[in-house]
């Protein structure tokens, strides 16, 4: 955690939802965030590269890395918005991605944190008696390793790829629809 010059307290949070070019372009437009980057946590190699990540032999998950000031968006709005953009009753895998490198995750950085992330999972769980149980790891952040810069903005900077097409955009229409009053203008 941090401060800012002009004092707003600024917190942070870690969450693997599957791809992180889909994770990031969805918690780019959240109000109150003032910084998303892509990178890799969980993992036990130190400085972990894409094609390292991808092979799924080091443990990391694709995440994300947010900034938030708590007085604009509190921590249980972001966890909400993580549980709705990605599916996370399915054990390493996001779509048609595959392995533990896309598991739902995350990586709290203070107690209150976890106490709110579970506590959510847990209601999650007993209200949707239909569905199937929430997998989602709840563990400490040890290291976050930022991703290649190529990762960066992805979905602004490749917003015409199919991937984009097929995958992104039907994530960002859903939170756009379902939480537009939390979204920047």
């Amino acid at each position: 955690m941090g401060n800012t010059e002009n004092n707003t307290k600024i917190e942070k949070a870690v969450f693997g939802g599957g791809c992180f070019w889909c994770t990031e372009a969805v918690f780019k437009m959240m109000k109150g965030v003032s910084l998303v980057k892509p990178g890799y946590a969980g993992g036990s190699v130190e400085n972990p590269t894409y094609d390292q990540v991808s092979s799924g032999k080091t443990g990391h998950a694709e995440v994300i890395y947010i900034e938030y000031d708590p007085s604009t968006v509190a921590y249980k709005t972001l966890l909400t918005v993580f549980f709705a953009s990605h599916d996370p009753s399915t054990l390493n895998r996001q779509g048609a991605d595959v392995g533990t490198q896309y598991r739902s995750a995350i990586f709290y950085t203070t107690p209150e944190q976890k106490e709110v992330a579970e506590t959510m999972i847990h209601e999650i769980d007993v209200s949707s008696s239909h569905g199937d149980p929430v997998v989602t790891e709840v563990v400490p952040l040890d290291k976050f390793y930022e991703a290649e810069n190529y990762h960066h903005d992805y979905y602004t900077n490749h917003s015409e790829s199919m991937y984009c097409h097929v995958v992104i955009n039907p994530k960002l229409e859903k939170v756009q629809k379902q939480f537009a009053e939390l979204l920047k203008n």
